[in-house]
């Protein structure tokens, strides 16, 4: 394969990378509004989760191909620098581009998570009540129908 086969390679891989990081940010926006949501349900959450990771697992597997024809070409790019010029800037501008990206998504994966642990919080508080509530109820119920009521007893402690 030609130096330049690969290039057009790496130039494709990057552009794939910007592709997946844009798809990855709609998920963090679906996954802030799932968050925000009142009547949003677990489920919801999860799916949003497998989708981000499927994704995630993309770019992983984009970046190791990268590496590997990287390698390949770097000694070409190297020598022939100018020959690359306009493809090397390209990939410059995809990589300045990812970077961007990729610092917009830990943005939002941190103003994520911190939507998710006051989401957490409240449903936790949520059930501490409504325990409380049931336990109340249940008291009621059981005061009501007599069932924790003991007759009064007399113990005699003469021998």
């Amino acid at each position: 394969m030609a130096g330049s086969d690969y290039i057009r390679i790496l130039k494709e891989s990057l552009e794939k990378k910007v592709s997946v990081l844009s798809r990855i940010r709609e998920k963090n926006e679906e996954q802030k509004d799932i968050l925000t949501d009142q009547n949003s349900t677990p489920d919801e959450l999860q799916q949003n989760l497998d989708e981000k990771g499927a994704l995630i697992d993309e770019i992983v597997e984009l970046d190791k191909g990268f590496e590997v024809v990287f390698q390949k070409v770097s000694e070409e790019l190297e020598k022939n620098r100018s020959v690359y010029r306009s493809e090397i800037l390209d990939m410059q501008r995809l990589i300045r581009e990812i970077t961007d990206l990729s610092s917009e998504i830990e943005g939002e994966e941190k103003e994520n998570k911190l939507l998710a642990e006051q989401k957490f919080s409240y449903v936790r508080a949520q059930v501490t009540k409504v325990r409380k509530s049931q336990k109340a109820v249940s008291n009621y119920y059981h005061t009501m129908m007599k069932t924790n009521y003991e007759d009064p007893q007399f113990m005699d402690r003469k021998k």
